[in-house]
């Protein structure tokens, strides 16, 4: 079986798979984050695809029997036609939990705090000591759309700073997680965090009684531009949202009118529409937004090395007993629904 690593390589791990399984691995160096034509002599023979994105001669790879990739979303595999082909293919989930989790927090405490206004006093050398500054978040209800790993270590962090959590999920269910990569004692595995679970027919009760929304969804077919006029409007005017998810899911005219007509009282948002965001796109200039430049998942962080490549270890040894897979993403997600 021949491996082919597209990926930034943890020198031990690699070092430490090739003496247990005596498996032919070779790295490709250096990767590159973007789609592009690899040789096709050393990706022919190849049995499994260890990359962030697969490349563009990927039809090459005739005996490719599993693909694992490094990010959570997989959009990038749409279009391949992995099942029909019989693929396995195996995402990232889990690494980006515990950064984005963070990220939510320092999010919403900037936001609830208006930190961005505090710092800009202090620039201008202004003494202002208002009620808007010293709100808490304590006693707040933070909706998560979406409940996977993202949404369980959000939810965790939340119900530690004394807020409530709801959730919004199809069924209207959360159910414990099973075959996900989860770091050692983060998030919600057992699903037994949230004060309250809604249904996708009960999505209007559940944005009217949120304070901050965190998007927590993949995009899809089925997502993308999922939330738009009718959602923004249904959540009340002093709630914040927040999407460390993906740019589309929120309409954007939609998200523009949102800021412009105060239906919300802001939002921070790490994924975008357009990358680099311009900068003449008019979300530049909200003073309550925060934008960052997609590194909630801190994929440069030496934690997330660490912890892909502890998923593609444990799914090595899955692979060759023929177990089920870590993270495996089901034919439905892989046709975009």
């Amino acid at each position: 079986m021949k491996i082919l690593i597209d990926v930034p390589v943890v020198e031990p791990v690699l070092a430490q798979l090739r003496e247990q399984t005596g498996l032919e691995m070779d790295c490709i160096e250096p990767p590159e984050e973007k789609t592009r034509e690899l040789d096709p002599s050393r990706i022919r023979e190849a049995d499994v695809l260890f990359c962030t994105f697969p490349p563009s001669n990927f039809d090459v790879m005739t005996r490719l029997k599993w693909v694992q990739i490094a990010s959570t979303g997989y959009t990038q595999l749409f279009g391949l036609d992995l099942p029909a082909k019989g693929i396995r293919a195996t995402n990232g989930r889990g690494c980006f939990d515990t950064p984005i989790g963070e990220w939510c927090v320092a999010m919403m405490v900037n936001l609830v705090r208006n930190m961005r206004q505090m710092i800009r006093h202090q620039d201008g050398k202004v003494w202002d000591r208002s009620a808007v500054f010293q709100r808490e978040l304590r006693g707040l209800t933070v909706g998560l759309w979406g409940y996977g790993g993202i949404g369980r270590e959000t939810a965790r962090l939340a119900k530690q700073l004394g807020m409530r959590v709801h959730v919004l999920t199809r069924s209207g269910q959360v159910a414990p997680r099973e075959d996900s990569y989860t770091v050692p004692g983060t998030g919600d595995p057992k699903g037994i965090l949230p004060d309250q679970v809604f249904a996708e027919n009960q999505t209007r009760e559940f944005l009217s009684g949120l304070d901050i929304l965190v998007v927590g969804l993949p995009l899809t077919k089925a997502t993308e531009g999922l939330i738009g006029e009718a959602e923004l409007k249904a959540l009340p005017r002093h709630a914040y949202v927040l999407n460390p998810a993906r740019g589309p899911i929120i309409r954007e005219a939609a998200l523009l009118q949102a800021l412009r007509e105060q239906w919300i009282a802001g939002a921070a948002l790490d994924t975008h529409y357009v990358y680099p965001l311009p900068p003449e796109h008019p979300l530049w200039s909200f003073p309550n937004v925060i934008l960052t430049p997609h590194i909630s998942g801190s994929s440069l962080s030496p934690h997330f090395q660490e912890r892909l490549w502890d998923i593609f270890r444990s799914n090595i040894g899955r692979f060759q007993l023929g177990e089920p897979l870590l993270n495996a993403l089901t034919t439905g997600q892989l046709n975009g629904q």
